[in-house]
């Protein structure tokens, strides 16, 4: 620890608590929820719930990381910082970065992407079938005949690709924190 002054538990359990709810958040909405979704809901269905479960994860996922990296700071004051600390400093510091990217770039962009492809395939009788690999050679065939849902098709593709690798970063930072915690459980 940086300073004289020890955190109180209140404190402690409050940073392990903010850190843990955003890990599981991450690991539960990218590796579990996605997934089974993908799997078990037509494809109109999924976009519609991910279009209202990604900003609220992402929402409470910039508090938490915000809110951790404030009480990181209050108790480790920059001048005392060490190398390791100041890494971390980094860590919380970058956390919140890519999760505010996802929300106001490609979050909208990619929602409003959705919206336009869904109203496409509906007007080709597509979107209400089970994962995306059960009706592929359609999809492909609109891409192929539909210039405008070939567009949104990539656009799509990169918007979520980029987000995807801002999660990533997401998940690694907080995985260095939490084993930066770990390591220190005794201070904070």
């Amino acid at each position: 620890m940086s300073t004289d002054q020890e955190p109180t538990f209140t404190v402690k359990l409050l940073q392990l608590l903010l850190l843990s709810t955003y890990w599981g958040m991450q690991i539960w909405v990218t590796f579990i929820s996605s997934f089974v979704m993908d799997n078990h809901l037509n494809r109109h269905t999924y976009g519609f719930i991910q279009s209202r479960l990604v900003p609220f994860y992402l929402h409470l996922g910039s508090a938490c990381a915000f809110i951790n990296l404030t009480i990181f700071a209050v108790y480790h004051p920059s001048e005392l910082l060490d190398d390791r600390e100041a890494f971390q400093v980094s860590k919380y510091f970058f956390n919140p970065d890519p999760a505010v990217l996802q929300i106001f770039i490609f979050f909208v962009s990619v929602t409003v992407i959705m919206a336009d492809m869904h109203l496409i395939e509906q007007a080709c009788g597509l979107g209400q079938d089970i994962g995306l690999s059960s009706n592929r050679e359609a999809y492909a065939k609109l891409c192929e005949t539909d210039v405008k849902y070939r567009y949104l098709s990539s656009r799509l593709w990169l918007y979520r690709f980029l987000s995807s690798l801002c999660n990533l970063c997401c998940i690694g930072c907080n995985f260095y924190s939490l084993c930066f915690m770990a390591e220190n459980l005794s201070t904070l």
